[in-house]
């Protein structure tokens, strides 16, 4: 049950202040249910800039000189939201028709105060009522804090508290994330146009709360304001919140408040399963991801390692936080499933199951982190976002689609746009079929092609695999080599040379210049 308020109707109700109802406004019924704030007695000709909205007005009509004053008085005073005039009828000995006809054009609902009723009488009687209310609402909210935080110590969810609170104010309310995933999704999704339009609320206002533009929904944040806006959750309620009473603010505040607490709680198992996190994607990244150890960390992070895999890294490319990459790729990942999420070689790299489980359809992976990340570019400013994903891969194949999700996100890099993702499929080089190869097959594969040669450059220093290197990125042209490597075009014939005796190939022939180019990609 909501609290008391201070009606208009109360004041009307109160016998001893005789008080007479000359205008009601357009709507009688609604004028006399809305609540008083405040009260306020004045005898400027322009009381405006004292008034906040919600208040009584009280005035004795000494600012009247003319029949035009009214219209200006009452002018100001509807113009600053005042819930009612209350004109004292002492100095005209009535209440004169100019300024009734005044409220009547502004909507301005008038009372009438008796000639025996003295202001300070009034002002008594709605201050001691505002004070009791005021006192009736605190002991309310106190009431609902004490069930609420009662309710989390009894291991409620942060969505049956939504639930609850939602039931008490009548608006429908739900818990997001800044790439729009729902934490708490409410009685049903928001359409996606929507859920669009409130993200870009969340992450673009100048001030929270905000309302959503052209839609009857507010939107809270959830957290400190040092915190990057992309990296936060936020609360969308249905209703305007600039429209809303003290109680339905409260009550929505309140359940803010406890999400923030759910979030710094979530935050810290994220942190405690970190390290785990991080050990699995060392693990895969180097070319270990068939070995049992790796199943196991990949086990204990939440994956599971007998079906395929998604690998997605993501960086900023103007020297953006890797921290800040972690984050909202482990948020935009969440959307498909339990992320393993992770730094690793300066890029936020994530692993993930291959297919968008909470999505109502069945919708790639890739499109779902392509949709969730996208929807951060609002909230980026001048900072721009690109991300690689690979194809589904087999656990044995992960270190390779680690190198296509890399490479995917070199080409995105070249993009333009706030955010850029680049798939797999998008990556038509030697990398893409590279990455299909299991790893203990190319391998193998590099083994046999370049051990005697990285056998000989560990034994001499000779330096074999850096010029071998520099001919092929060169084309197989000596002299661009020999200029990339500051050597003579002679040593580098050399060497080459020597590479040929050593692998048993002729880096002249095509055939073999293609095993040699993919054996050194394959290390």
């Amino acid at each position: 049950m909501r609290p008391p308020l201070l009606l208009l109707r109360d004041l009307l109700a109160r016998p001893e202040l005789g008080l007479q109802l000359l205008h009601a406004g357009r709507d009688a019924e609604a004028a006399l249910e809305r609540p008083v704030r405040w009260v306020y007695t004045t005898d400027l000709l322009d009381p405006a800039r004292y008034l906040g909205g919600g208040e009584l007005v009280i005035s004795g009509l000494v600012w009247r000189r003319e029949e035009a004053d009214s219209e200006r008085f009452v002018a100001a005073v509807a113009g600053a939201g005042a819930v009612a005039l209350a004109a004292g009828a002492a100095v005209f000995h009535g209440i004169p028709d100019d300024l009734v006809d005044a409220c009547r054009r502004h909507d301005l609902p008038l009372l009438a105060v008796p000639e025996d009723v003295s202001f300070a009488a009034l002002t008594e009687v709605v201050v001691g009522a505002l004070s009791a209310a005021r006192g009736e609402r605190l002991a309310h909210t106190l009431g609902r804090q004490r069930r609420l935080l009662s309710a989390v110590a009894g291991g409620l969810g942060l969505d049956e508290l939504a639930a609850d609170v939602s039931a008490a104010t009548g608006a429908a309310i739900r818990v997001l994330s800044a790439t729009g995933r729902a934490l708490v999704p409410g009685p049903s999704p928001l359409p996606l146009d929507a859920l669009d339009a409130a993200v870009t609320t969340f992450l673009t206002a100048d001030r929270l709360p905000a309302v959503v533009p052209g839609a009857q929904r507010s939107v809270f944040p959830v957290g400190p304001a040092s915190e990057p806006r992309v990296t936060s959750w936020f609360v969308a309620v249905d209703g305007d919140c600039t429209r809303w009473d003290a109680e339905t603010g409260d009550a929505v505040g309140e359940l803010v408040a406890i999400a923030a607490l759910d979030r710094a709680r979530r935050s810290e198992g994220l942190r405690v399963a970190r390290d785990i996190a991080e050990d699995a994607i060392a693990l895969v990244a180097e070319g270990a991801g068939d070995r049992p150890e790796t199943a196991v960390r990949l086990r204990q992070a939440g994956l599971d390692a007998t079906h395929p895999l998604v690998v997605a890294v993501a960086g900023f490319t103007d020297g953006g936080s890797v921290e800040t990459a972690r984050a909202v790729l482990g948020d935009a990942a969440a959307h498909v499933g339990p992320p393993v999420v992770g730094v690793h070689d300066g890029l936020a790299v994530a692993l993930l199951p291959a297919g968008a489980s909470d999505a109502p359809t069945d919708i790639p992976t890739d499109t779902a982190l392509r949709t969730a990340l996208g929807r951060l570019a609002p909230g980026l400013g001048t900072g721009r976002l690109t991300a690689g994903i690979s194809r589904p891969a087999a656990a044995g194949a992960l270190s390779g689609a680690v190198a296509e999700a890399r490479h995917a996100r070199d080409l995105a890099a070249l993009r333009p746009g706030p955010v850029h993702v680049v798939t797999g499929a998008e990556v038509t080089s030697h990398v893409a079929l590279l990455a299909a190869v299991p790893d203990e097959v190319r391998r193998a594969f590099a083994a046999r092609v370049l051990d005697p040669v990285l056998a000989y450059d560990a034994r001499t220093g000779a330096g074999l695999r850096e010029t071998l290197e520099a001919f092929l990125d060169c084309s197989g042209s000596w002299s661009r080599a020999a200029q990339h490597l500051h050597l003579h075009v002679n040593t580098v014939r050399y060497r080459i040379g020597r590479v040929e005796e050593l692998t048993g190939r002729d880096l002249g022939e095509f055939g073999d210049r293609v095993d040699v180019y993919l054996a050194l990609r394959s290390l």
